[in-house]
């Protein structure tokens, strides 16, 4: 154990003070950065009973989350966790059609890994990242700000303006879910009636989802649509002149040191900006890590603080006061339960998560790919908060 020596004689303010320099982790007084690989440290040197992640391990292992593939806990910008789960999702998918294409989300080509690579499927989580690109091109000024009205942007597809719905809708109606579009997404994605099933279907993504009619005025109604997240990637590319995601690899991920993905494209070659982004477990801790750091990634800030802190901002409350849930929240993007301000995730279908704790300065990622039954008696979504925090010291106050 390293020891700190202090001189009797100092006066006692210098000593105090010295004190509290020997008695605060380096960790709370300067962030951590991940260089190519993140910092690797123990979940006791870093104020986590390790017993907990342990036992959080040993249920994974034992199928009491279902189908997780990776459980990943960075804490004081430290690895104190990392674990991948295999499956035999040949064996699995077989009992499925396995078309060989890449929205089938039972070919084990495709879903969950890239091409049995490490790159995982994101699924929504995909969402969250696109609403990171478009705050950043907000932040350059390619865009005014959220209260701009995005449909004047695709007056190539013709939309029906005569509705005045369409044209009152904003940019932060889009970004919150409340744009409404009618949509029908709340139902199986085993179902042809699910909207966005039908749009993954069609050859062209933006004029289906432009074509969707009006349902109500927007921002009144929460209505879950990945057809708006793909309108908001469009936009990013119609504003800044860059496709999605070669905007998102310069200003997002080349900062973030992130330099191996996979991004899905429609049969007209639009970037799927609502579910088609793969990347490592390490790689979706970056992105938590960007937004635990209020957008600042060593000393850049890649996206504004005010971005970060409208994106994580209970817009929308109480969307589904359940136990699952915990009374969640949205915002631009990503989920904000209600009743706990102190943790947001980004949520993908399947079991993909990025969950953020600022006030204990954690981030937890899971993948996973629970998609056709619910075996599960814990849940993913609730671990940081009912089972990692309680087993965590908190910091001292700076």
């Amino acid at each position: 154990m390293k020891k700190s020596y202090i001189n009797p004689s100092l006066p006692l303010i210098v000593l105090l003070l010295v004190i509290q320099s020997c008695s605060t982790p380096d960790s709370v007084r300067d962030p951590v950065w991940p260089d190519k690989q993140w910092a690797v440290s123990t979940p006791e040197e870093e104020g986590i009973d390790p017993v907990a992640i342990k036992a959080i391990h040993t249920d994974i292992n034992a199928g009491k989350y279902g189908l997780v593939d990776g459980f990943v806990l960075i804490r004081h910008g430290r690895m104190v966790a990392d674990y991948r789960y295999a499956h035999n999702y040949d064996s699995i998918a077989a009992a499925y059609d396995t078309t060989n294409h890449m929205f089938n989300y039972d070919h084990p080509a495709w879903h969950p890994y890239y091409q049995r690579s490490n790159l995982h499927t994101l699924q929504s989580v995909t969402k969250s990242v696109t609403s990171i690109a478009l705050g950043i091109a907000i932040d350059a000024g390619h865009i005014p700000g959220v209260d701009v009205q995005p449909m004047e942007f695709f007056h190539s597809y013709d939309p029906d303006f005569s509705d005045q719905r369409r044209t009152d809708m904003t940019l932060e109606d889009m970004l919150t879910m409340r744009s409404g579009i009618d949509w029908n997404e709340m139902t199986s994605y085993e179902l042809d009636e699910n909207s966005c099933i039908i749009m993954e279907k069609s050859n062209d993504w933006i004029q289906y989802v432009v074509n969707r009619p009006m349902r109500e005025q927007p921002g009144t109604r929460w209505d879950y649509n990945s057809g708006v997240s793909v309108l908001l990637g469009k936009l990013v590319g119609i504003s800044t002149g860059q496709r999605v995601d070669q905007w998102t690899e310069e200003r997002l991920f080349k900062p973030l040191g992130i330099t191996n993905y996979f991004w899905k494209t429609t049969p007209n070659e639009e970037v799927d900006t609502e579910g088609g982004l793969y990347l490592s477990a390490h790689d979706m801790a970056r992105l938590g890590y960007l937004f635990l750091r209020q957008g600042n990634w060593n000393g850049k800030q890649v996206v504004s603080k005010a971005w970060v802190e409208q994106s994580i901002k209970p817009t929308v409350k109480d969307i589904a006061p359940d136990n699952s849930t915990n009374n969640s929240g949205y915002g631009y993007q990503w989920w904000v339960p209600s009743t706990d301000p102190h943790i947001f995730s980004a949520v993908g279908y399947g079991g993909q998560l990025i969950l953020v704790a600022p006030a204990y300065d954690l981030v937890a990622v899971f993948t996973g790919w629970n998609i056709h039954y619910d075996n599960t008696s814990l849940s993913a979504r609730e671990a940081l908060a009912k089972r990692i925090i309680p087993a965590t010291t908190p910091d001292p106050a700076p």
